[in-house]
């Protein structure tokens, strides 16, 4: 998977990426650094792309 690929992402992931994206281009921060704030921020929360298996959160 080349980097900045965002095939793994869930849709919901996606969807939050958008809105948190949205959010710091209201606020004047520029496109691509809202963009990698809201991909950072979906990782962060949610442990990056699709995950399988029980226990895989903690």
């Amino acid at each position: 998977m080349p980097q900045g690929d965002k095939s793994k992402y869930t849709d919901k992931q996606k969807r939050k990426a958008e809105h948190i994206e949205e959010s710091y281009e209201a606020k004047g921060v520029p496109d691509k650094e809202a963009e990698a704030r809201a991909w950072a921020t979906v990782n962060k929360q949610d442990g990056g792309g699709k995950q399988s298996g029980s226990g895989r959160k903690k």
